[in-house]
């Protein structure tokens, strides 16, 4: 009989997971002893703040991040095809979801595999919700190019797509690189394109807004190193 494979949600940065962990995958981690994370030293951390009483040394980790060689994957679902039940980690939020978990999720249904998706906190729909923009056609987009005169041409793309099709585009950066994104924004929209910006999403500093390109003129927030998610509507 072979395991099951849980997707378990991290939190978004709080060190306190009560407010978005629910208690029931608490219970769950502790019955599981194969885990596969992005990074193994914040994944020990994260599995002690469920529970103090795990026992890490007596777990068993496989990291999955842009350094794992393609081929090696396949092999972090073996002890899950001998009957043992197996988590994946995301770094923040849900694993699968602009993560590379989901290369071990698909490889799970190709072997019959049973996949288990845990609730918990994910950027991408709690900006949604919050934003006030169109919830029922959306579309994320993952990062932006890095140099600015291709990322700008793709800014206007989104503008015109949401002009087009009314839906609404969510897009992120890595947080060093979020004010140079924003001064891109500001400089290529019309003044009346709606931007949403979520920043520190579930910390006590959560900043969310949706204001029109003209009065995110007047008042641009600092965003550097904050972790924060994009959204342009109408």
């Amino acid at each position: 009989m072979q395991g099951v494979l849980y997707l378990v949600p991290n939190t978004l940065g709080s060190l306190n997971t009560t407010d978005t962990i629910p208690a029931g995958i608490t219970e769950k981690v502790s019955a599981i002893n194969v885990f596969i994370v992005e990074n193994l030293r914040n994944a020990r951390r994260y599995l002690k703040k469920l529970n103090h009483e795990i026992d890490i040394d007596q777990l068993t980790f496989h990291e999955l991040n842009e350094h794992t060689p393609e081929e090696e994957i396949p092999t972090f679902l073996k002890q899950a095809l001998n009957g043992s039940d197996t988590a994946i980690i995301s770094e923040a939020g849900v694993p699968g979801v602009a993560d590379p978990g989901a290369a071990v999720v698909r490889l799970a249904h190709e072997h019959g595999i049973k996949v288990v998706p845990l609730t918990g906190p994910s950027s991408i729909l709690l900006s949604l919700m919050a934003s006030g923009l169109n919830g029922q056609a959306f579309r994320f987009l993952g990062y932006l190019p890095v140099k600015s005169p291709d990322r700008i041409r793709k800014i206007r793309e989104i503008e015109q797509e949401v002009r087009r099709k009314g839906e609404t585009q969510i897009f992120i950066e890595a947080p060093y690189r979020n004010d140079a994104l924003l001064k891109d924004i500001l400089n290529s929209c019309d003044p009346s394109t709606l931007l949403c910006i979520a920043a520190d999403l579930t910390l006590d500093s959560e900043f969310i807004h949706t204001w029109p390109i003209r009065e995110w003129k007047k008042k641009k927030p600092a965003l550097h190193k904050r972790p924060a998610i994009f959204l342009i509507g109408s």
